[in-house]
């Protein structure tokens, strides 16, 4: 254990400077947080800065999350993950991760573990308006703003919406810093991550959400319409899941929930339809296919392709009716 968190220090060590750092700007306002009731870990993130998910945003299922920003150190993610899992609480991983670090006047960084527990370091020499708060399962924090109103800001939203989703609830965060001001810049990227409350033994099902907006007009925006499809495609999979069941109407419905949220996929509407031609509704299923057809006649030679996987279980005659 000992070995390991020296080594740590030595690589916190090896990315300081004795100067003004050099590493990206990635001047922003950021999130992490933790759900109490589902025990899920968040981090989310917008930026004037290029690809901002890349460098701010770091987590583990069953660790933790952290937000490295401003003068970014990157090592300071991985680092701080390590040492919460060598059993060093938030605060003691903050602590020694800006004691060697030379440039830490020019760091922002924000640790949060699996309890809930926040720390969180706005150094002198960060670039106005720049400072945070933190408490009991969440931490905001920003710099470079145009206003000293976007902490309080997205601290208030993330109060005041503590019946959505973890998601949903980071996103509400960054709309409300974004509405007080946000960057003095402006908008330019942004990201969302959700990990499990606990690590498994199938670690790629461990980060649940992995969103990321690197270069658009409106990335908080973006983001909130990335994870509503995610939202849609969640019920999909479901109604999938159905399927192998064979239970069909449970199927329908999850797929039903799906097409609400995104009305316009036409993949979501090709596959609930070739869940009814299986459930033997092949006049509904027809009905939707050729509405599906005169969008993108691609469908079509697909549909005929399906019956040799055994994707599509129809006679003969049914299948002439579908691809007419």
């Amino acid at each position: 254990m000992r070995y390991l968190i020296s080594s740590i220090l030595l690589l916190i060590n090896s990315w300081s400077y004795s100067q003004k750092p050099v590493e990206p700007l990635a001047h922003t306002f950021s999130i992490v947080a933790r759900d109490a009731k589902t025990g899920e870990l968040g981090v989310a993130v917008q930026s004037h800065w290029f690809s901002v998910g890349t460098s701010v945003t770091w987590g583990e299922a069953g660790v933790g999350v952290v937000a490295t920003q401003s003068f970014i150190n990157k090592s300071y993610g991985l680092c701080a993950l390590e040492l919460l899992k060598a059993g060093k609480s938030p605060e003691e991983a903050l602590s020694q991760l800006i004691e060697l670090d030379e440039g830490r006047d020019y760091r922002q960084v924000a640790i949060l573990d699996q309890l809930g527990r926040a720390a969180t370091y706005t150094g002198n020499k960060c670039i106005e308006v720049a400072n945070h708060s933190s408490g009991e399962n969440f931490s905001v924090q920003a710099n470079m703003m145009l206003n000293n109103q976007v902490v309080p800001a997205m601290e208030k939203a993330w109060k005041e919406n503590d019946k959505l989703p973890l998601a949903e609830r980071l996103v509400e965060v960054l709309k409300a810093g974004q509405k007080a001001g946000g960057d003095i810049r402006g908008k330019q990227a942004a990201a969302l991550m959700i990990y499990a409350p606990e690590s498994t033994q199938e670690p790629w099902n461990d980060k649940r959400i992995d969103l990321r907006v690197d270069d658009a007009a409106d990335p908080i925006q973006e983001i909130s319409r990335l994870l509503n499809v995610f939202r849609a495609y969640e019920h999909m999979n479901k109604g999938d899941l159905y399927v192998e069941k064979n239970e069909m109407a449970k199927a329908m419905e999850e797929y039903g929930q799906a097409m609400k949220l995104f009305p316009d996929n036409l993949e979501m509407q090709y596959w609930t339809a070739i869940t009814l031609a299986n459930n033997k509704d092949i006049k509904q299923a027809s009905l939707m296919l050729q509405r599906i057809y005169k969008s993108d006649p691609n469908w079509r030679e697909l549909t005929k392709r399906l019956p040799k996987a055994g994707v599509l279980q129809v006679t003969e005659q049914e299948l002439k009716e579908l691809v007419r």
